[in-house]
């Protein structure tokens, strides 16, 4: 029997899919991925997400992602609140995301990102959803706005911290994203955190076109020389990726689905109803 994956971030609405999204759920769905979830990143996605949800049978969330809050407009939080409200009983939107906070790509002002970070988690505790987390070298700052403003739990997407601050997101009943990062030899934390996160904190992702597993990966000078990028990330490698998790966890390949497939029900409830 073919073990039952989530891929629980995959933006399948990005440029990269655009002449092909069904053929990439198709070879998904061949693989063993039965359910994806399309978190948004900015207003102008937040229509594309959740067609794409209903269309292909997936499931999306609402949000503005931390890199794109210099070209949002102030009034995006209230175009995301009313979002929130008129989808409130849309059984695939399933969280508030992707938000975040990113200290790691040069230009993004500090105080504006943190200020939509607070504002989102505010309307997701408003809507009773869990929220996707962007942690980008910003472990601590984001946990200092979940104890000013508690939400239900949700998933803390790529995720790459300190044992500590990994202790701190599972203690607040966060889930800990692994993805394609986790397959490469040389990410050591990422690797540590994965053995060692406790059983209820793991789940699986993609974050494809992005975050390529080492199989995919191209060095730069690999890159200059063809003219082209990295090789596409899709959500059909996720089994593959999975297998890294396998190995350091000492799991089998069944188990490991049916742990990070729990895992991802019990970050995102809604996800419960979708997969009956």
């Amino acid at each position: 029997m073919q073990a039952m994956w989530i891929d629980t971030h995959c933006h399948l609405d990005a440029p990269e899919f655009a002449l092909d999204d069904s053929a990439v759920v198709g070879r998904a769905r061949v693989a063993g991925v039965h359910m994806m979830v399309l978190p948004a990143v900015e207003v102008a996605n937040f229509d594309s997400v959740r067609r794409l949800a209903h269309q292909q049978g997936l499931a999306y969330a609402l949000g503005i992602h931390p890199l794109y809050t210099g070209r949002a407009d102030d009034g995006d939080l209230d175009r995301l609140a009313a979002a929130l409200n008129a989808h409130r009983d849309d059984p695939r939107l399933v969280a508030v995301g992707e938000i975040g906070l990113d200290h790691f790509v040069p230009g993004l002002d500090p105080e504006r990102q943190r200020r939509f970070y607070l504002a989102q988690l505010c309307l997701a505790r408003d809507a009773g959803l869990p929220v996707i987390l962007h942690v980008r070298r910003s472990a601590d700052a984001l946990l200092q706005g979940l104890r000013k403003i508690a939400v239900p739990g949700g998933i803390a997407h790529a995720f790459n911290a300190s044992d500590a601050q990994m202790q701190t997101f599972v203690e607040r009943g966060f889930r800990l994203g692994f993805g394609g990062a986790m397959t490469h030899e040389r990410a050591l934390q990422i690797r540590h955190l994965a053995a060692a996160v406790p059983d209820t904190a793991p789940v699986l992702e993609t974050d494809a076109p992005d975050i390529p597993p080492q199989w995919l990966y191209r060095t730069a000078a690999e890159r200059a020389a063809s003219g082209a990028g990295h090789e596409r990330n899709e959500p059909a490698q996720l089994p593959r990726i999975a297998q890294t998790l396998a190995q350091l966890r000492g799991w089998t390949l069944e188990h490991t689905a049916a742990v990070t497939r729990a895992n991802a029900v019990a970050a995102l409830p809604r996800l419960a109803a979708l997969l009956a």
